[in-house]
């Protein structure tokens, strides 16, 4: 192949090198060079759109049901609008809407959940009837459509067009772009910068991107990186003209038939469709995980298998009776790229410094414009422009194996139409090999969820309970036995799993200045346990973290089981580029977790050790290294329910003796296990906030009402304390309120919709029934305005808006206020 560049074109130096030429990576190449970045390269082996992207169905949509992608879909779609006239390259792109059709009762409830959880954002979303449907599709079948969620301004653009028009804005802007440019080796630098080997040359680059589709594999081999991603094929059949179609005076929305698992666009004067097979039906191409991708595979197909869809081809004829009749002229059958859950691998990845991904893409074209966009305003302001955690490539480990990747690839795709439930659990692949020391001990006994790559158990069964995983949209079978497990813990003593923490332990000489250079909370004592948060440079909130200083110099931090890599990441860039001596390292593997709550976990656990576990003796956010059932380890005391209560921090070998123990101890005060579900009750209930809800990188600590945790008035000047003194002097928009509500049989989860008189007010961040004070409560953002105690509002849910009231936080006291309170009414 002929190199498309001169030689005296090409940079031996660059800021960003992007791998991979498809719309992804040249959507990132022309979002840099338009923000200004100076020296982006783009190397692509063969030729733009090789790969995925070339064969792709082009489906651009506004809906997704994840919070912040919607985002991502908005922001694509708005560019393509206006790419042709920036560029002068046409794109081929047609916005004729699209449907997506329920045809159970179920289907209806799920299109009104994800109405609720679209109103306060800006994407055209509508619940529409059969009338108006088959206004807008005349040649639907109606005899099983109940509604529909048409999303005007959906529809296909043409990838190959759109890839090169982004190419052309790149070239505009300043980017260059090599093809052909074969990246051979990747040689990291001592200062944190990257040799790039390709034929043509060696470029020295600030950083390097990873978006190179079904190669990202093989790419990130050469840094000792095992990326979970697979090639799966996907097929889609085109028709010659259908007469009925070609007389139709506007072009059909695009229908998605949810229960028959496909789509169906227009393509000129006939139509395409797309079905997802079920697991046992689809297609891997898990060769190319053990062997590679073949030299030379670029803008090759699979081989067509119209059997393996049949099943999804004859409900399409049944929705669209034109389709019997239609002549089938193309089996378009390509490889599209799977990670193990279906969202893909977006940021910067730890364990290697200025590496970054943008990989796992199953919907590459939808998301291009977005993720171009999102990547480019992290990679130029130093943070992420919004939060986008559930595309974090940290959210993978080395749990996450060859065998776990294909099951999960082929659960996902099977799924990629199943009814999307609150609390989902998907089963495929588990358990990983992380798994708690007292998972074979529970797991028999209870539902059990998973939280990157462990088993934690979410609630009990005891006899007579209809025991099994039964999601909804309304209460379910877990609903009388959460409550039972959050009396258990406000009146006896209760046992959860918290193994999934992820741990770290920090020591060395700048330690304590490290951490407070990180974190906007003065560092704990010797001996003691604080809460604390990294915020980014703009003051949001990164990370929320537990601190305890074990000895002089020496910390133990905890985090949320899906922040694991992400907060260490974080923590080990500012290592990097503050050239700080201290050591990081990750126990979370090798240290158990226990928590004992209630108001007699005092008792059970002073049965068992020789330590004084007295309120006067082991304080609140206390710490001590004790010995329990002749097992050393350390106790803090906190319990996340609010409630009196130790963590067990157990050597992983010991836990199952730890546990056991404790619930031989405590068969006189009625011990018994609990799950986390009742803990999020009961934490709710006690007004603690939840990091990944009521604060993230969308919001600021002032606004989550955090401002107990940071301290504007330390010396040391911590990553985002310049942003909230300037935020403070502006003054809040928006506040964290508490809320309760009058609801029937659904409670709120988070996400929902805030309306007052007609208008969009607001959204809950996370929601749950108090079985306390038997009643819904969520925490919500709105208006500093509306915020008053005893201000009205309401909370959409399914379809109906339910009254809610601001209320003084919290429902509950926690126990350490109980006791404080209890001990000045004596005084």
């Amino acid at each position: 192949m002929m190199s498309r560049f001169s030689h005296s074109e090409w940079k031996d130096a660059a800021e960003t090198v992007i791998i991979g030429g498809g719309c992804v990576g040249v959507s990132l190449a022309y979002h840099l060079a338009k923000a200004g970045q100076k020296d982006v390269v783009l190397l692509e082996k063969s030729e733009l759109t090789a790969g995925s992207t070339w064969h792709a169905a082009g489906l651009t949509t506004y809906y997704h049901p994840g919070i912040n992608l919607k985002k991502v879909h908005y922001h694509s779609i708005k560019l393509y609008e206006s790419l042709e006239a920036e560029t002068g390259q046409a794109v081929g792109f047609h916005q004729p809407g699209s449907i997506r059709i329920a045809s159970t009762p179920v289907r209806v409830d799920e299109l009104k959940y994800q109405m609720a959880r679209t109103h306060w954002h800006p994407t055209p979303q509508w619940l529409i009837t059969p009338e108006k449907i088959k206004e807008l599709f005349p040649l639907l079948n109606m005899d099983k459509v109940l509604a529909g969620l048409y999303n005007p301004g959906d529809g296909h653009i043409d990838p190959y067009s759109l890839t090169m028009a982004l190419a052309a804005g790149a070239r505009m802007y300043g980017a260059q772009i090599y093809n052909p440019a074969l990246v051979s080796g990747l040689t990291p630098t001592s200062d944190g910068k990257w040799d790039v080997q390709t034929p043509h040359g060696t470029i020295r680059a600030n950083r390097i991107v990873n978006a190179t589709g079904f190669w990202a594999r093989e790419v990130g081999q050469q840094i000792g990186f095992d990326h979970p991603t697979i090639p799966v094929h996907h097929q889609y059949v085109v028709t010659a003209t259908v007469p009925e179609v070609k007389a139709l005076k506007a072009e059909l929305p695009v229908i998605r038939d949810l229960e028959g698992s496909y789509y169906l666009r227009q393509e000129r004067d006939g139509l395409l469709f797309g079905p997802y097979e079920k697991e046992e039906k689809m297609v891997l191409q898990d060769s190319w995980v053990r062997d590679g991708v073949p030299p030379g595979f670029g803008k090759e197909l699979f081989e067509s298998d119209l059997d393996r869809i049949m099943h999804h081809v004859e409900m399409a004829m049944e929705m669209v009776p034109v389709l019997k009749n239609a002549d089938i002229i193309n089996i378009v059958s390509g490889p599209i790229t799977y990670t193990p859950d279906l969202l893909p691998m977006v940021g910067p990845h730890q364990g290697a410094r200025n590496y970054w991904t943008a990989i796992g893409f199953g919907y590459g074209v939808i998301h291009a414009g977005g993720i171009g966009k999102f990547l480019s305003d992290w990679i130029v302001t130093g943070e992420p422009p919004y939060d986008l955690i559930e595309c974090d490539p940290n959210r993978y480990g080395k749990w996450t194996t060859v065998p776990y990747l294909c099951a999960k690839a082929r659960e996902s795709y099977g799924f990629n139409n199943v009814v999307g439930y609150p609390k989902e659990e998907r089963f495929a692949g588990r358990p990983t090999n992380r798994t708690s020391g007292v998972y074979e001990l529970l797991k028999g006994k209870a539902s059990m969820g998973f939280h990157a790559g462990w088993e934690q158990p979410h609630w009990f069964y005891k006899p007579g309970d209809n025991a099994g995983y039964k999601p909804s949209f309304r209460r379910t079978n877990w609903f009388g036995p959460v409550g039972r497990e959050c009396k258990l813990v406000m009146e006896k003593v209760g046992v959860v799993d918290l193994t999934p923490f992820g741990k770290f332990m920090v020591k060395g000489k700048d330690s304590h200045k490290l951490l407070d250079r990180l974190f906007a909370n003065t560092m704990p004592k010797v001996g003691l346990t604080n809460i604390s948060h990294m915020l980014t440079p703009t003051g949001r909130v990164y990370a929320e973290v537990t601190i305890t200083q074990l000895t002089p110099g020496e910390f133990l931090l905890i985090t949320g089981s899906g922040s694991e890599l992400h907060d260490l990441r974080w923590m080990e860039k500012e290592v990097a580029e503050g050239a700080y001596d201290v050591d990081i390292s990750n126990v979370t593997e090798d240290i158990g977790v226990l928590g004992v709550a209630g108001p007699k976990a005092r008792d059970v656990l002073q049965k068992l050790t020789q330590e004084d576990m007295s309120d006067a003796s082991f304080k609140f956010l206390h710490c001590k290294p004790i010995q329990l059932g002749g097992i050393n380890l350390r106790a803090i005391r906190i319990s996340y329910t609010g409630e009196l209560g130790w963590e067990l921090y157990i050597p992983h070998k010991d836990m199952a003796a730890v546990y056991q123990a404790i619930m031989a101890a405590g068969e006189d005060e009625g011990i018994d296990n609990f799950g986390t579900y009742a803990m999020s009750s009961l934490r709710l209930e006690k007004g603690f906030r939840g990091w990944g809800a009521e604060m993230n990188c969308d919001t600021n600590p002032l606004e989550a009402g955090l401002d107990y945790f940071i301290k504007l008035n330390k010396h040391a000047d911590f990553i985002g304390k310049a942003a909230l003194q300037e935020i403070k002097a502006k003054g809040l928009k928006r506040k964290l309120s508490y809320i309760t509500m009058e609801t029937d049989d659904v409670d709120p989860e988070g996400n929902e919709t805030i309306w007052l008189n007609g208008k969009v007010v607001g959204n809950t961040t996370s929601g749950a029934y108090s079985y306390t004070t038997q009643q819904s409560l969520a925490f919500a953002y709105l208006p500093v305005e509306l915020c008053s105690v005893g201000q009205k509002v309401e909370v959409e849910m399914l379809g109906r808006k339910y009254p809610a009231m601001v209320v003084q936080e919290p429902l509950v006291l926690t126990e350490p206020t109980r006791t404080r309170l209890q001990k000045k009414s004596k005084a």
